[in-house]
């Protein structure tokens, strides 16, 4: 038997994306946003009200980054997702994080993320609120990576967002081979 839910928006995992722009002041924004995924092997796609500051930014400075929150700052991440920098526009400086601006677009680093996806824009559409960025460049902090230079999951510990719940989850446990335990069943 399965229990039904309703047309709802509840697939789980979802990631927990940081969003990062400048403000119309240079001073530092980020959101958080669990609605985003990649839409091509070169582009990312994400959900954002237009309402939202950080839409604005996006849209003016026509750059963003995308960091994965991870199980060290969950507190922080929740944070962005429950205050607004249209009411509170130093909202990062609250946040005890590092940023260094990135030297590929016009946007924030926020360094203390093991992972970051550096954006151009390439749309924006108000009706159904989805913004798509080319990337450009995709750094992971060196001391998450592994002997053979590639990202450590358990090192990195990035969390999603559970829809059911409303809870976050940690990721890493590995539970099988992409592309070769299948082939078990040819």
């Amino acid at each position: 038997m399965r229990k039904s839910f309703g047309a709802k928006a509840l697939m789980c995992p979802q990631p927990v994306l940081m969003i990062a722009t400048y403000n119309d002041d240079n001073s530092v924004d980020c959101m958080n946003a669990a609605w985003g995924s990649f839409c091509d092997f070169d582009k990312v796609s994400i959900c954002l009200g237009f309402d939202h500051m950080t839409t604005k930014n996006i849209i003016r400075n026509k750059a963003f980054t995308v960091s994965m929150a991870d199980e060290d700052h969950v507190l922080e991440a929740d944070y962005f997702g429950v205050v607004t920098c249209n009411k509170f526009k130093n909202k990062f400086s609250k946040v005890n994080l590092n940023i260094v601006k990135s030297d590929k677009v016009n946007a924030p680093i926020i360094t203390d993320f093991p992972i970051t996806i550096e954006c151009e824009l390439i749309s924006y559409n108000e009706e159904t609120e989805m913004c798509v960025g080319k990337i450009i460049d995709v750094t992971v902090d060196e001391k998450f990576l592994d002997e053979n230079g590639k990202l450590d999951y358990s090192k990195a510990k990035p969390i999603c967002y559970d829809a059911f719940n409303h809870k976050y989850m940690s990721l890493g446990k590995v539970v099988g081979n992409a592309f070769v335990d299948g082939k078990k069943l040819k």
